[in-house]
């Protein structure tokens, strides 16, 4: 856990190096690489994806330094070892099911993702259309 007040996640610096193909100069080898551009590969790393990315884990971090500040430093380690402890649980049930226990202690209870709502959709049953004509006619 890193003690920060940071609302946003921090905007990761993009560096570009030729370290991966380098020659026994310390330059580019365009020969076997091919043309490489720095320019392009600082602009695609970072932005908006890497935000997204880190989102939860920035909101999750500055409510524990909170705790922490406001508490003591027993209240985060207490939750962290809660979700540690329910994490780790299994449950017996035959279906797929999601860790309420987990996403109360993480406070995601309120929120309803696709998820939630086509639990088990993408692994139900097929629908053949033919078999169900065969079934039809047979009976």
């Amino acid at each position: 856990m890193e003690s920060s007040l940071r609302i946003i996640p921090a905007s990761s610096k993009p560096s570009a190096s030729v370290q991966d193909t380098a020659n026994s100069l310390g330059l580019h080898d365009t020969l076997q690489y091919g043309l490489r551009s720095l320019a392009a590969e600082v602009q695609s790393d970072g932005g908006l994806k890497s935000r997204l990315e880190n989102w939860e884990a920035t909101q999750d971090n500055l409510k524990l330094t909170l705790e922490r500040n406001i508490y003591g430093m027993h209240a985060p380690m207490r939750r962290l070892m809660e979700r540690k402890i329910v994490g780790s649980t299994t449950h017996s049930l035959s279906t797929p099911q999601t860790n309420l226990h987990l996403d109360i202690l993480m406070g995601r209870d309120e929120l309803i993702e696709p998820a939630d709502v086509f639990l088990g959709m993408e692994t139900g049953p097929v629908f053949d259309a033919h078999k169900e004509i065969q079934q039809k006619v047979r009976s």
